[in-house]
């Protein structure tokens, strides 16, 4: 920091700094979106139960096939589900990022499928996600 004097006319004396400091980072917003929490089991069930549970089950199938087992799981492959020819031809496998795309909207990736329900949130997709994740294969 330097300072300076400026005698004007008049006996009055103006002090005058300079600070020279390297640039900083702006300082976070106040109003910037937090994170969204991880993705959370315990929350996916609750979303399954309210979102999915209408035309699915974890161990029998309703309108839509049983989901027990569902990662890993080819697409269409439950063997007593009829699914659409799409779905049995898609070639996915699901995972963590196929399930993201498909609830995200089922119509878009899989053109000609029968299920028509988006789940638009993302954080209620990664909780029902993590739900599925953890489920035993096998109903225990």
């Amino acid at each position: 920091m330097t300072a300076g004097f400026v005698r004007l006319a008049a006996p009055v004396v103006v002090a005058m700094l300079s600070i020279s400091a390297a640039p900083s980072s702006p300082a976070p917003s106040a109003h910037a979106p937090a994170s969204p929490p991880p993705a959370s089991a315990s929350r996916g069930a609750e979303v399954y139960e309210t979102r999915c549970g209408a035309c699915h089950s974890l161990d029998q199938n309703r309108i839509g096939p049983r989901h027990r087992g569902v990662f890993g799981r080819k697409a269409g492959a439950v063997p007593d589900f009829h699914y659409t020819d799409a779905l049995k031809k898609s070639g996915i496998v699901w995972n963590e990022k196929t399930l993201d795309t498909w609830l995200q909207s089922p119509v878009k990736m899989v053109p000609g499928t029968a299920m028509g329900y988006q789940l638009r949130d993302p954080q209620m997709r990664a909780d029902v996600i993590a739900y599925l994740k953890q489920l035993p294969a096998k109903r225990p």
